[in-house]
């Protein structure tokens, strides 16, 4: 995910309807352009005619994307460009094949709502978890809007919500390990057994000295632990530009983002990390930041570095077999990491990918991830009505090195 020192954050789409395939260079696997919507819509269409884009789609970017068992489709649209969006997590509906993207709040508009009761309402998601085990989805709250130098008091928080009915099953405040004016809960994920949630705080908000950090938040208990702060393998690597395209992004405002995509193998002993304002990722075992009385050194002695990606990096996620799929946003494609051979490698890349951003493991085993210019969006650089929302394929069985 994605954002600017000031506010910013970020993503883009979701959808199921096929463009042609791009070929990319030797030995890379095809990649297809699934759906590009034209904005975004809250409002249901009126006597079969499409609905009209929401005026503010330009700085509503659906930014994370992913499936629960039945196969739908919830993203967010995280309000860090403008608050007025009407919801700020929904269900995508994937049969609409053209217009802005037809979206539904979830669990209601109500429960969205920005001006009020911000310790229960969902007012600024940008990562979310769906998990299939037990049928709930894990809501991550930044807490605070476009326009709020502080997040509210309760407003930084986990919901964990059932898929079905969209109650609330468990609020679990975060006041009390995310700074109010300084994090940024960028991602979250969940060890569906333990009911074990991990937190990825990138501290944009406090660039250039960024507060970064993992926070474990344990469901049984409804706790949560602040671990590695402000590391250095979570912190951005000094003299590190982020490019994309060719150009640096936001030059002379530099776009600092430390923690940003997390991840866990599939059996949920491993987790992963990557910065955005930096080249490596890293894994450390989560048997150690489960254990309450563990230190932060004792943390650090057991963290791996894998290397160098490749170049600047966004979202992260794990297939079945164990693999890290990674977005590099300097190279405009997806980076494999193979935990067996250690390598590293491109798989994936197109000219036409600007940001990729979430990557997802959609219904089939395939890897569905979003592409939308956000580094533009957020420089102001896309005028109202030219925004566009993409969502890539990458058929994962057809993927070699």
């Amino acid at each position: 995910m994605f954002n600017h020192p000031l506010n910013l954050p970020a993503i883009a789409i979701a959808a199921l309807f096929s463009f042609p395939s791009v070929v990319n260079a030797a030995n890379h696997a095809p990649l297809e352009r699934w759906r590009s919507y034209a904005g975004v819509s809250w409002d249901s269409p009126q006597d079969g005619q499409i609905s009209a884009p929401f005026s503010g789609s330009v700085n509503a970017p659906i930014a994370g994307i992913h499936f629960d068992a039945k196969g739908r489709a919830f993203v967010s649209t995280p309000r860090l460009v403008s608050a007025a969006a009407p919801a700020t997590l929904s269900i995508l509906d994937t049969t609409v094949q053209s217009g802005p993207a037809r979206l539904t709040a979830f669990p209601s508009r109500l429960a969205n709502a920005v001006n009020s009761a911000p310790e229960q309402n969902l007012r600024n998601v940008l990562g979310f978890y769906i998990d299939r085990k037990n049928n709930w989805l894990w809501a991550l709250d930044m807490g605070f809007v476009a326009g709020e130098t502080e997040s509210p008091v309760g407003s930084q928080k986990l919901l964990v919500l059932d898929l079905d009915s969209g109650r609330t099953i468990k609020r679990i405040a975060l006041d009390g390990v995310a700074d109010r004016k300084a994090s940024f809960l960028n991602d979250v994920v969940v060890d569906e057994n333990r009911r074990v949630a991990y937190i990825s705080d990138s501290g944009s908000r406090s660039a250039p000295e960024n507060r970064v950090g993992v926070i474990v938040v344990d469901f049984a208990t409804g706790t949560a632990r602040r671990v590695l702060d402000r590391h250095p393998a979570l912190q951005i690597e000094p003299g590190v530009n982020v490019v994309s395209h060719g150009a640096e992004v936001w030059p002379g405002k530099p776009l600092l983002i430390g923690i940003n995509g997390i991840a866990l193998s599939p059996d949920a002993n491993t987790l992963y990390w990557t910065v955005t304002t930096g080249t490596r990722a890293y894994a450390v075992p989560t048997a150690i930041l489960r254990q309450p009385a563990s230190t932060d050194v004792q943390i650090a002695e057991q963290i791996r570095d894998l290397g160098r990606v490749g170049g600047n990096t966004d979202g992260i996620v794990t297939d079945e077999k164990g693999n890290l799929y990674i977005t590099d946003v300097t190279r405009n494609g997806i980076v494999r990491y193979d935990p067996k051979t250690l390598s590293m490698s491109l798989i994936a890349a197109s000219e036409d990918i600007h940001w990729p951003d979430t990557p997802a493991i959609g219904p089939n085993g395939d890897l569905i991830f979003t592409s939308s210019r956000l580094n533009d969006h957020f420089a102001g650089a896309v005028k109202s009505g030219e925004e566009r929302y993409d969502l890539w394929r990458l058929p994962l069985s057809a993927s070699k090195d």
